[in-house]
């Protein structure tokens, strides 16, 4: 078994083209011997946002707190906010963005080869 506080969790910048004020934390995955799923956290300042992006895995998410939006690939802004559950599908057009004026914490499960 494999207990851990996130607030154990190192953080990291998520430098790359199209993201804005994030940063990963990645609580357990493939270093912990995981099979199937790693669990990242990822916190989104005031204003940041992921990249507008597609790829071939799904997420699954959960926001721990603040609000933020799950953009389409249409660009339209779907509210998600602490409490609620949202799932990426493989090839689906997608962006997190911080809707809000505090820290957008959440929980994003993906296949641990995409960790």
């Amino acid at each position: 078994m494999i207990i851990r506080k996130l607030a154990d969790v190192e953080k990291t910048s998520v430098d790359m083209d199209g993201v804005k004020g994030i940063t990963k934390q990645l609580v357990i995955g493939s270093a912990d011997g995981v099979p199937g799923f790693s669990f990242r956290v990822f916190t989104v300042e005031p204003g940041g946002h992921s990249q507008h992006h597609t790829h071939d895995l799904e997420h699954l998410n959960y926001v721990i707190s603040g609000k933020g939006a799950l953009v389409d690939g249409e660009g339209n802004l779907n509210a998600i906010s602490a409490g609620e559950f949202a799932f990426v599908a493989p090839g689906d057009v997608h962006q997190f963005r911080n809707t809000g004026d505090e820290p957008f914490v959440f929980i994003c499960a993906v296949p641990r080869e995409y960790e």
